[in-house]
This record gives structure tokens, sequence and C-alpha cells, in this order.
């Protein structure tokens, strides 16, 4: 099911951050609207990603949503690696080809990632990893990687920066009302 549009606004506030260690940009996670009115688990039903879990001996718990501006429902997420193989500028990559880690502890992980995760769909460890926009604020706003994801679980708003900025104290409103583009990490 698609990511709520409200996920990151007024009153919502992150749950984790991944940084990108090469650039030090970094993107938040978001709490989960897995449940919530209008948002199915789909993860949780996939026979491929709950074997994957078995397998790790790790239990399946709500993980929530990475990034801002371009949004992936962890939770929604089957780790098909569409988005990876559609975007042109190689924002995404797969998180535990970067750190072996289960994904609650990817969430609550606050050490520099190495960016190094692969960017080849195929390349994922296994069903229980997930794409993350690790290099966000390289995205072109193509809406590539939207059109090709089977569960829909990409979300791609380049207003979002806003709540981005807020989020991490950088917002600076302009004079004329506007956004200072260049107040973000």
């Amino acid at each position: 099911m698609a990511i709520l549009e409200d996920f990151c606004k007024e009153g919502k506030k992150p749950i984790g951050k991944i940084i990108d260690g090469p650039s030090g940009n970094f993107h938040w996670v978001w709490p989960s609207q897995a449940g919530e009115p209008g948002n199915d688990w789909d993860a949780s039903t996939d026979e491929k990603v709950l074997a994957d879990y078995e397998t790790h001996g790790e239990k399946m718990v709500k993980l929530g949503i990475t990034g801002t501006m371009v949004a992936n429902d962890w939770d929604v997420c089957v780790a098909d690696g569409a988005c990876i193989e559609a975007c042109p500028v190689q924002i995404f990559q797969w998180y535990r080809t970067d750190k072996d880690i289960s994904g609650i502890d990817a969430v609550n992980d606050t050490t520099d990632w190495k960016g190094e995760g692969t960017t080849e769909k195929e390349e994922r460890l296994d069903f229980t990893d997930k794409a993350d926009a690790i290099r966000e604020h390289d995205c072109i706003y193509c809406m590539a990687c939207v059109s090709v994801c089977p569960p829909q679980a990409v979300l791609v708003d380049q207003a979002n920066m806003e709540w981005h900025d807020k989020a991490a104290g950088t917002f600076v409103k302009m004079e004329s009302g506007s956004a200072n583009p260049h107040a973000h990490d």
C-alpha cells in the first residue's frame, strides 16, 4: 500500500537517522504506518520475506519509513529491487550489503554507513534486505523508482525537504515566505 502523504508532516518526529559516511548527508527514519487505516503491512505477508527472516533467526517487526524526500516504507518493501535498478543516479543501495544487521538495528544505528552497499538489484543478501535511499540528496526527482515499485513502497516528494529540515532544526523561512533551499544538512 502506498505511503500516506502526511508520514513526515506536522506533529511527526523521526525515530532514527541514517548517515551516509562518505557524503555526510543523512536521512531520517519515520514511524511505521503499518496497520494504520489505508496502509497494509505488505512485507509481513510475503512468503519469501518471511522465510528469510526465519533463516536469519530474526523476528519481523515494524521498521518505519526511511528517507523524507525519497521515502521507502520498509514495512511494505519486499526487497524486489526494482527501485535500485530503475534509479539513473543510484541513490538506492541494499542496506544489508553495507551493514549486515537486522532492519530494526539499522533503524536504531547512529554510526555512519560506509555508503558501500551494492546498487545491483540481484545482489541483495536476501529478502530481509531493504532498498535504502542513502543518497536521497542526489535524487533528480525523475520518479522512476515510484513507477516500478510493485508494492508501492516508495514516495518521492521534493516538497518534503521542508520537513527534513524542520526535523534537523535547520529550516529557515525566507522573508518572501519560501523555504531556504540551501538550509539543509
